[in-house]
């Protein structure tokens, strides 16, 4: 039988409130990563700066050094910037690399409840801490500027005009982070009542208790004023059918009890 690997449990990456949701697979975590379209990146961006930066970057999971690896194994992630970007400069500047958290979440439904105190969602979420750099070589670049646009839609990379020229990769950098820490966290279920309020009835036949599924849907796509290409073409079809379909399946399971 397989073991899934885990990251190590730290003091920074240690899940203590509702620690039986926190998990620690590397699976789950990167799996949540690659499906949020938007990471939010923390830093510090100097000493003297009162409050930590906090962007919305693009990211992916990946590893340039062994490029067959699963989602299962450890994994560098990807942030993609313009070059004159606040972080970008800071890392650029940097005599080693800077540390950074990256957060990301889904919601998966609305946990509606006997009282305002029980709501919740049911959701996913992963944080990972590592540490940043530059990407140097145009071989990294262009190998993680492909995982991010095939992120936004499967299969577009190979659909475009590429490779990009030179100014476009000048423009466009890419950091590394070497992840040290991660943990995720996942709620799923219907609505847990205490059992003062179940037993009422003025509150339980007056009450609706229950879970909205919530998933990101993709609706279907419009031509531009200067497109020239009749039909869609398969390859986006198939990407806005398959995970539209994917979300929403993702999000009925999660009511069920785990």
């Amino acid at each position: 039988m397989v073991q899934n690997l885990v990251y190590p449990k730290k003091k920074q990456n240690t899940v203590n409130r509702y620690d039986s949701r926190g998990t620690y697979d590397l699976h789950t975590i990167h799996q949540i990563i690659n499906s949020t379209p938007v990471l939010h990146v923390s830093f510090t961006p100097s000493p003297e700066d009162p409050f930590p930066a906090i962007l919305p970057m693009i990211g992916v999971m990946g590893s340039f050094e062994y490029p067959s690896a699963d989602l299962n194994e450890p994994l560098d992630c990807y942030l993609h910037g313009y070059v004159s970007s606040r972080i970008m400069r800071l890392a650029r500047g940097s005599s080693k690399s800077i540390p950074v958290c990256i957060a990301a979440t889904k919601v998966d439904g609305l946990v509606l409840s006997l009282t305002p105190n029980s709501h919740s969602y049911n959701y996913r979420s992963a944080v990972l801490q590592g540490y940043a750099q530059v990407v140097e070589t145009d071989q990294e670049k262009l190998y993680a500027m492909q995982k991010i646009t095939n992120k936004v839609v499967q299969g577009r990379w190979e659909n475009t005009r590429i490779p990009p020229d030179n100014v476009e990769m000048t423009s466009t950098t890419i950091l590394r982070v070497k992840i040290e820490t991660g943990s995720g966290k996942v709620r799923q279920g219907g609505p847990h009542d205490e059992a003062k309020d179940e037993s009422r009835a003025d509150i339980t036949d007056k009450v609706w208790t229950g879970v909205v599924p919530v998933y990101e849907t993709f609706d279907s796509p419009i031509p531009s004023a200067t497109n020239k290409v009749e039909p869609i073409p398969e390859y986006i079809q198939k990407y806005v059918q398959t995970t539209t379909a994917e979300n929403r399946q993702i999000a009925h399971n999660a009511v069920k009890e785990p």
